[in-house]
């Protein structure tokens, strides 16, 4: 019998969580708040039985736009750390989120470097009905996946799905991309501006399902491979909207209000318009929709997004041993060399 090899993956000895991202998205903000309460009273921090360290940062990212109660205050943050605007010069009239971006590349990054954080989990809420979802830039970081297959076995009475979206490390645009490893933990539905217990309550569990899968990984604990559906962003669809005054002129049709991740087929209903008549989606392949009726995307042109559902396998995975550690770095040390 052939016997799977494991993949041998650096320890996580730093993570981050992060809330507040975009100001009114409160789960997150009240969430990193709570766990700063708790690290305060903690005299240390903790360590499993093996005495592995591992060390966790607590960011309330946007404070002004969290004093506020907003999305962002000049903004999108999670626009703002694309290789070209982390680089670009500060100026007097440069926006608010763009220094605040800048800001923390240098506290948890910088983006693409060696120092920065092993893991980032940057929280947020929507208001389309999607369950726990985990946010990534690629389909083939064990790390992420594997975090992904704890919280489904943990978190059974709430559906835990991963999107992927297919975008290079350069163009990678969210605060959670500045990590080695990252994802976006999107959870709802609930409200921007409030914060309701069941959505709070299933996010807080999803971090500390988190954080025990990484403690448990850096104690030298085997994880099986297997399979997962990954969820791959095709494209987004806008409203109808008027020709003159580019309002819109439709709203998402009932039939899919609420639906997201339930595949639509080519025909199905899309939109009702404000006048009563049903638009059906057009597209020539039957894919996922999610982000469905999102009230934040209004003004960015979406009215929900698509994706391709696959089934992929990833491997076991395993912490590395000290000598397989230095071994690594010495690699990564020799290819910045060259």
């Amino acid at each position: 019998m052939e016997v799977e090899e494991v993949e041998r993956l650096p320890r996580l000895s730093r993570v981050a969580v992060c809330g507040g991202t975009h100001g009114n998205e409160l789960s997150g903000v009240y969430l990193v708040r709570e766990l700063l309460k708790v690290k305060k009273k903690k005299k240390k921090e903790e360590e499993d039985e093996d005495g592995g360290a591992m060390s966790v940062l607590l960011v309330l990212s946007n404070p002004r736009a969290m004093q506020q109660c907003l999305r962002y205050i000049d903004t999108d943050l999670n626009r703002c750390f694309t290789h070209a605007c982390l680089i670009g010069p500060t100026l007097d009239k440069t926006p608010y989120e763009m220094r605040r971006a800048r800001e923390l590349n240098a506290m948890l990054g910088p983006k693409g470097s060696a120092g920065a954080m092993d893991l980032i989990c940057d929280l947020h809420n929507t208001t389309a009905n999607m369950g726990l979802s985990l946010i990534t830039y690629s389909d083939h970081d064990w790390i992420c996946m594997h975090i992904f297959r704890h919280l489904q076995r943990q978190i059974p009475d709430t559906p835990v799905r991963y999107i992927h979206y297919d975008v290079t490390s350069k163009e990678s645009y969210s605060l959670d991309s500045v990590g080695k490893h990252g994802f976006a933990m999107e959870v709802g539905p609930q409200p921007h501006g409030v914060v309701r217990s069941n959505i709070y309550t299933t996010m807080k569990s999803g971090v500390q399902y988190m954080l025990d899968w990484v403690h448990f990984f850096n104690s030298g604990v085997i994880f099986d491979g297997g399979f997962m559906d990954v969820f791959t962003v095709v494209k987004h669809i806008d409203y109808p909207r008027d020709g003159e005054t580019h309002n819109i002129t439709a709203a998402i049709h009932p039939q899919l209000q609420d639906r997201d991740f339930c595949l639509l087929r080519p025909g199905d209903p899309l939109f009702q318009t404000f006048s009563g008549e049903t638009l059906r989606y057009t597209g020539s392949e039957p894919l996922y929709p999610f982000f469905i009726n999102e009230s934040a995307y209004y003004e960015k042109g979406i009215a929900l997004c698509l994706a391709r559902k696959r089934r992929v396998k990833i491997p076991s995975v395993r912490v590395q041993t000290e000598e397989e550690e230095r071994q690594n770095e010495q690699r990564y040390t020799s290819e910045e060399e060259e």
